[in-house]
């Protein structure tokens, strides 16, 4: 009886084996296909960044098709409330454009930061201040209230109209730490969403404001710096400074669902494709690393 025991669990062994299948599998299955593997409903909350939330949007319509067990809702609300919320623990994912080290009473140690692109950011005009490229100084100036006038640019005889994102906006964080060299902008009307930021770009006479290139379009002109244009190449190599790396916050190490989504948005499919047509950079496409604290290497 001992023999047969020993015999049938041999068998079963080498039957499992076999069931492996030749492991030949691309980049761009290997999240779906780990996430595949259970049945149960996966229910995924990421709040934050609408600098993001394109990508994500994105991402989360081909992943759950490929894994109908999900169930993924992206919400907007700026880089402050995806980082405050997923350090409370009531959401899954913080979406943020800022590391949570640059965010006031945030636990970054308690958090585990997954980059997933670069977004580059732009000053973007209505058109009819018929200004196309400006110097750092004079950015400087609009958005501190010392130049008032688009005539003092070069531009139209009309008043300038600043727009800001929220103040818990890790778009306005960037572009205040960069654009603006740390200088606070003037007091103005505040936006939470990017989407309607560049409608009242676009539709306003005289208007100012920033958005990510992912939501550049011929409704409004992005402003050149000193000549210097907001393409994906001088980001690539820092010429272009107003940038940031997309985060995708968890707190703690992620379960094995979650990780197999952020897993599926670094895959191929996702980096070389959306990405890419949605005006982000890929992460693996950079040519510098900077860190938190601004320190710039090259790669």
């Amino acid at each position: 009886m001992k023999k047969i025991t020993g015999l049938l669990v041999l068998a079963g062994v080498l039957l499992a084996g076999c069931g492996g299948g030749n492991g030949d599998t691309d980049s761009s299955a290997a999240g779906s296909s780990e996430a595949a593997g259970s049945n149960e409903k996966v229910e995924i909350l990421a709040v934050g960044s609408t600098a993001l939330q394109p990508l994500v949007d994105a991402a989360n319509e081909s992943f759950t098709a490929q894994n109908p067990n999900y169930e993924i809702s992206v919400q907007g609300g700026g880089s402050g409330t995806g980082l405050s919320q997923v350090a409370a623990g009531a959401v899954t994912i913080g979406n943020s454009d800022v590391f949570a080290e640059e965010k006031d009473g945030v636990p970054a140690d308690e958090l585990v930061d997954h980059r997933v692109a670069v977004v580059g950011m732009a000053p973007v005009v209505n058109k009819e201040a018929e200004v196309s490229d400006i110097t750092k100084e004079q950015l400087i100036g609009i958005f501190t209230g010392e130049i008032t006038n688009w005539s003092e640019v070069g531009g139209a005889d009309m008043e300038i109209s600043v727009v800001n994102r929220a103040s818990g906006s890790g778009t306005r964080a960037t572009f205040e730490k960069w654009g603006l060299d740390g200088a606070e902008t003037i007091q103005s009307q505040e936006q939470d969403s990017s989407g309607t930021v560049r409608q009242i770009v676009s539709q306003t006479p005289g208007t100012i404001s920033y958005l990510a290139l992912s939501y550049l379009d011929d409704s409004l002109q992005a402003l050149a710096i000193d000549g210097i244009e907001p393409t994906p190449e001088n980001i690539e190599t820092n010429d272009w400074t107003i940038w940031s790396y997309e985060h995708m916050y968890t707190k703690g190490e992620p379960e094995a669902d979650v990780k197999a989504f952020l897993d599926y948005i670094l895959t191929d499919e996702i980096q070389q494709g959306t990405v890419i047509e949605l005006g982000y950079l890929p992460i693996t496409e950079m040519k510098v690393d900077r860190s938190v604290d601004g320190e710039v290497t090259n790669l």
